[in-house]
């Protein structure tokens, strides 16, 4: 037999909550903010990965200056190369150890800040190219919601057409029964 009335609001409210959270995701899916958001990360992830590989982290810097007395002058023996790594790296730990000097800041500005207008031009151009996919994967979504709540309007048409028709035919049964009675 058919669905009760309650079974079939019950049915619909979850059909619509369903369509809400799948909306909800796509449309977190696609917005252009936080795609660019993620392709940041990723691009900064990428570049965080890559330093660690090159100098190794600050811990691996750390014990590698606690141990580099020792370890210099047996590794340096017949390896010019590897002396010059550890010099290398030993510098690298003392400039991080202490504070640039104004010169060092300036030069250091006057090779980043390029390096920043690039990245933000990038990201302009970037959020100009996902634009318009942005905007027409929001017309695409408006367009499945809207057909969704079509399609959820005509099953609650139907639904409520056919419980009328079902229970005027159990209305008109008793009827029946009561007048051969």
């Amino acid at each position: 037999m058919g669905q009760t009335t309650e079974e079939l609001k019950q049915e619909i409210a979850d059909t619509r909550g369903n369509l809400t959270e799948t909306l909800d995701a796509i449309g977190d899916r696609v917005s252009p903010g936080r795609m660019i958001e993620r392709k940041k990360n990723r691009v900064s992830n990428g570049f965080r990965s890559a330093m660690d590989r090159v100098m190794g982290t600050a811990h691996d810097a750390a014990d590698a200056v606690r141990e580099a007395p020792s370890g210099v002058a047996s590794s340096a023996q017949g390896a010019p190369l590897a002396a010059g790594a550890m010099a290398f790296a030993a510098g690298f730990v003392l400039a991080v150890a202490f504070p640039a000097t104004e010169e060092e800041a300036a030069v250091t500005a006057r090779l980043v800040d390029p390096v920043k207008e690039e990245l933000g031009t990038m990201g302009h151009e970037m959020a100009e190219h996902l634009r318009e996919p942005a905007q027409e994967a929001v017309a695409q979504v408006k367009d499945t919601a809207q057909h969704g709540v079509e399609t959820v309007k005509g099953s609650a048409a139907q639904t409520t057409a056919d419980t009328k028709d079902h229970v005027q035919g159990a209305v008109q049964s008793v009827k029946d029964e009561a007048s051969r009675s």
